[in-house]
C-alpha cells in the first residue's frame, strides 16, 4: 500500500490530499475509472457487457465492470447510484451502498433495479453507478444488560417528525 501526500490549492486554502494507491485488474474493453474534478469523491463504473441488457420495469440485475481490485485493509469500496441515472430514468442501486470488503478479488458487479415504468436498456460502457473508496473500523463487541440513558432514548423512524 502507498499514499501519497500532496497539497493543493482549494478555494483559496492550501489542503493536503492523499492518493492512495490501489492494485486493479481491467478485463472491460473500457478505460480504468477514474476521478471527472480534482474533489470527485468517487469514480463511475463502467457496464462491461457482450450485447445490451433491457431491464423491465421493477426487474433487478447484476450488470459486470471487469473490474477486479485490491484493496488495503481497513478501506472499503462503496458502490453508489448515479444521481442522474436516479432522477432522469429511475434507474438505482438496490443495495445501496453496496459493499466491497478489502478481502474481495471478484469481479465487481453492480445490483441495478429499474423503478421507471418503462423500459431501461443497459448498453455496453454506460457509467452505471458511481465507487467510493472509504475508511472503515471494526468494533469489538462489549455484552452489556443496560444501555447508558440518552435524550433520544429509543426514539426512531420519524420520532422528531417527518
Amino acid at each position: 500500500m502507498v499514499f501519497l501526500l500532496f497539497p493543493a490549492l482549494v478555494g483559496g486554502i492550501f489542503v493536503t490530499f492523499v492518493n492512495m494507491k490501489v492494485k486493479i485488474i481491467n478485463r472491460s474493453h473500457h478505460a480504468l475509472p477514474e476521478y471527472a474534478t480534482a474533489q470527485s469523491a468517487g469514480v463511475d463504473l463502467r457496464a462491461n457487457l457482450d450485447e445490451p441488457v433491457v431491464m423491465k420495469p421493477m426487474e433487478r440485475r447484476l450488470i459486470p465492470t471487469g473490474l477486479f481490485i485490491s484493496l488495503p485493509a481497513g478501506f472499503e469500496a462503496q458502490v453508489r447510484p448515479r444521481s442522474g441515472l436516479a432522477i432522469k430514468k429511475g434507474i438505482t442501486v438496490l443495495n445501496t451502498p453496496g459493499t466491497i470488503d478489502a478481502d474481495y478479488r471478484g469481479e465487481i458487479g453492480v445490483i441495478l433495479i429499474n423503478l421507471s415504468q418503462e423500459d431501461f436498456t443497459v448498453n455496453d460502457g454506460e457509467r452505471i453507478a458511481q465507487m467510493i473508496i472509504a475508511r472503515h473500523e471494526q468494533a469489538e463487541w462489549i455484552e452489556v444488560e443496560t444501555l447508558d440513558e440518552t435524550e433520544r432514548g429509543a426514539g426512531g423512524f420519524g420520532h422528531s417528525g417527518v
